[in-house]
């Protein structure tokens, strides 16, 4: 049996994975899974808390995640890279903090470079972790250039 800490680290890469645009080929599951019924997501700090807010509950929060993923075109491109973070088990708990960025291409031809703070609680259920709170907050963050002046 894996440890609680990589539990839960396996938990968050296949939320961020599920994230990407496109997917990686080998990304399974469905978003909803990741997170306990009573989950909380929310953005935190001066930018992400009035551009995300609080979702709560495993279904309104895949539901407002799925918002910004295929079929809707919000995103041409979007990737996460996760830093490695710090985790504490606490019971059948794990608090976890990293950093990651996201690099995005999106539908009007703009691209970012966003750099956020993750702390998320896990709970671990047998060989599980799932998702009980998720707090992102943007730390940094700069334009790209366009694909068009990045072929030039």
């Amino acid at each position: 049996m894996s440890s609680p800490e990589h539990l839960a680290h396996g938990t968050l890469i296949r939320y961020l994975e599920l994230c990407d645009v496109p997917p990686p080929p080998d990304a399974t599951g469905r978003l909803e899974d990741l997170f306990t019924p009573d989950a909380v997501w929310e953005g935190v700090g001066p930018l992400y808390a009035a551009k995300f807010g609080r979702t709560t509950g495993a279904r309104a929060i895949a539901e407002m995640v799925a918002a910004h993923l295929p079929p809707n075109p919000h995103f041409r491109a979007n990737v996460h890279l996760l830093h490695p973070g710090t985790t504490s088990v606490k019971g059948d708990e794990v608090r976890g903090r990293w950093l990651m960025q996201q690099l995005s291409r999106y539908a009007s031809g703009a691209a970012e470079l966003v750099v956020a703070r993750l702390e998320v609680d896990f709970r671990i259920e047998g060989d599980t972790a799932r998702i009980r709170h998720f707090r992102t907050e943007r730390v940094f963050t700069t334009s790209l250039p366009t694909a068009e002046a990045a072929a030039r």
